[in-house]
C-alpha cells in the first residue's frame, strides 16, 4: 500500500459539481492499494496516518504532535495512480494497482480502520473510482510518502 500524506489547513472533494467531503485542519491522505496488499499493510498505514508527528507543540517543539493529538480531521482519497510505473515511455502503466473490485474492499476497510482508530466523525472520504476534484490548502507545505508491503522495500 502506498499513501501520500499532506498536512492541510483545509481540503475538500467534489464529484459532479457537488462537494462530497471536506475537512478543516488535519491531513489529506491519497491512498493506493497494490495487488499483494492485505490487512497487515492497511494496519501499518493506518497507524502511521494517525500517529505521524506533523505539528509543533505549544512550547515550540518541532514535529511533536499527530493529527489525533491536535484533534484534527482526516480526508481519504483513493488514488490508484500512485502505483503507476513510469520507467518506459510516456504512458503510465497501472498494472501495479489492485483491480478495482478488490481494491474497493480494502480501501473501504482502510477508511473504516481510520474511523475505528480515531473518531468516525473526524474521518471523511472521497468517492471510490469517481472523477474527483480535490482542493486543498497545504500547511507548510508538508507532504510525506508512506509505504507498506513489498513495494516499500
Amino acid at each position: 500500500m502506498k499513501a501520500i500524506l499532506q498536512r492541510v489547513l483545509s481540503a475538500s472533494v467534489t464529484v459532479d459539481q457537488e462537494v462530497v467531503s471536506s475537512i478543516s485542519k488535519g491531513v489529506l491522505v491519497f491512498a493506493a492499494v497494490a495487488p499483494s496488499d492485505t490487512e497487515k499493510e492497511l494496519n501499518v498505514i493506518v497507524s502511521k496516518v494517525l500517529k505521524m508527528k506533523l505539528w509543533d507543540d505549544e512550547n515550540g517543539g518541532r514535529w511533536k504532535k499527530s493529527v489525533t493529538d491536535i484533534g484534527g480531521e482526516v480526508l481519504c482519497v483513493s488514488q490508484f495512480t500512485l502505483l503507476a510505473r513510469t520507467k518506459k515511455g510516456t504512458k503510465p502503466d497501472f498494472h501495479g494497482a489492485m483491480n478495482p473490485e478488490e481494491a474497493s474492499k480494502l480501501y473501504h476497510q482502510f477508511v473504516q480502520k481510520l474511523k475505528d482508530g480515531y473518531a468516525a466523525d473526524k474521518v471523511k472520504d472521497g468517492k471510490f473510482q469517481a472523477m474527483m476534484e480535490v482542493a486543498l490548502v497545504n500547511d507548510g507545505p508538508v507532504t510525506l510518502e508512506l509505504q507498506a508491503g513489498p513495494q516499500a522495500d
